[in-house]
């Protein structure tokens, strides 16, 4: 990108990206409950599917802790249409001896469900490997029935290393950063991308993918090793795989992406490199392979997790933990512009910081219109769970007196 163009599109993004002038909203709730009462063992990282027969699948990853606990596992549930409680947890998925962490759910354009998440190598996140199951049977009780599992290998070529050195160069110019690769240098993080291995390895999951009308599949990954995103495509329904180039930043990671009128796409990255913590974005006109140096915006983020979805009616639904520190207050935000401006915001959920904790939502619109969002519900010293809130998009945007 030049110059030029560059300065034109971050100029743009941070004059328009702006959630200060949000307007307080009801939320119609149209019904919210946990999905399972509070434990004592660490539960994260939901994701949640409606199904055909308008049943709702949940999964999350549920363990001793995260990396550094083996008994990790991949749990899920069912809301049965109509009804006003959930199943009993079952088990989705366990890599013996071996953590298993951020499973997201999909479609793909046939029909068939995917259950994709990492399995933690050596207790560390930059050697995660990326597992998935799918299966075409999925409607009856319990945990689907699947009929393939596998991994998904990567392998990044030298195009890796020559776009990380390019759009470093379009990066400001504070030459500080954080990495597992490079504590203080992006001299260290441009040498680690020239390592076939440490290129290939780490990447992870976290936010359901964006699946285009013509059956592409753009899923979002990050890697803690480089602290940047990138994108794994399939161009065969999520028969096989192949990386984008990677989504350069200091600290932009956990994409989840979104596709305006003009097919653009636009990733909404976690903040995990410099403070103050801001929303980072980057964008993508040729379908995913290629993307913009990201640039940070004026939206907080308290370095979590973000998600993004184009509702039915072209409004695009925006949920974080929007402020600078913490994760205890849970935000929906609502724009008409495609992300322009978000006049419209709801609080999910507002407590003290040493009260809770709600973060990593999953957001999703069923066939009905409805929206429906999970996320890590952790109160302090009462337990962790799983929450889901369904919304009726119709409602958003009456104003507050």
């Amino acid at each position: 990108m030049k110059k030029g163009l560059l300065f034109l599109f971050c100029s743009s993004i941070l004059h328009f990206y702006s959630v200060e002038q949000a307007a307080y909203v009801t939320t119609p709730r149209v019904f919210e409950t946990l999905i399972f009462q509070p434990q004592e063992k660490h539960v994260h990282g939901s994701s949640i599917v409606c199904l055909s027969n308008g049943d709702m699948l949940a999964a999350w990853f549920q363990g001793s802790g995260e990396r550094t606990a083996d008994d990790v596992k991949i749990m899920g549930a069912r809301l049965v249409k109509g009804s006003k409680k959930w199943s009993e947890p079952f088990l989705m998925a366990d890599t013996p001896d071996l953590p298993d962490c951020n499973p997201v759910l999909f479609f793909n354009n046939k029909g068939k469900l995917f259950l994709v998440w990492i399995a933690v190598q050596a207790n560390r996140w930059d050697y995660s490997i990326l597992k998935y199951r799918t299966s075409d049977n999925y409607l009856q009780s319990g945990s689907p029935i699947w009929d393939w599992q596998d991994n998904i290998l990567l392998k990044p070529d030298d195009k890796f290393a020559t776009e990380a050195e390019l759009k470093f160069k379009e990066l400001p110019k504070t030459g500080a950063g954080w990495s597992e690769f490079a504590h203080s240098y992006d001299k260290m993080i441009l040498e680690a991308s020239h390592d076939v291995i440490k290129r290939s390895i780490g990447w992870m999951t976290r936010i359901k993918p964006l699946v285009l009308n013509n059956g592409k599949i753009l899923l979002p990954l990050y890697s803690d090793g480089f602290n940047f995103s990138m994108i794994a495509i399939s161009d065969d329904d999520g028969a096989s795989w192949h990386p984008s180039l990677p989504i350069i930043s200091r600290g932009g990671v956990q994409p989840a992406l979104v596709q305006k009128r003009n097919g653009t796409i636009s990733a909404y990255m976690r903040d995990n490199g410099d403070d103050p913590g801001r929303l980072q974005i980057s964008e993508s006109s040729d379908l995913g392979m290629t993307w913009s140096a990201a640039i940070k915006t004026d939206i907080p983020n308290a370095g979590s997790s973000v998600e993004l979805l184009v509702l039915k009616d072209g409004r695009w639904a925006y949920l974080s933990n929007d402020q600078d520190k913490g994760r205890h207050r849970l935000s929906l935000y609502i724009s008409s512009d495609e992300g322009k401006t978000w006049p419209w915001k709801s609080t999910l959920e507002n407590e003290l910081p040493d009260q809770g904790r709600f973060s990593y939502p999953s957001l999703i619109q069923s066939a009905d219109g409805m929206i429906h969002i999970t996320y890590s519900h952790q109160f302090t010293n009462k337990g962790e769970a799983i929450k889901y809130v369904a919304i009726n998009p119709n409602e958003i945007g009456i104003v507050k007196k």
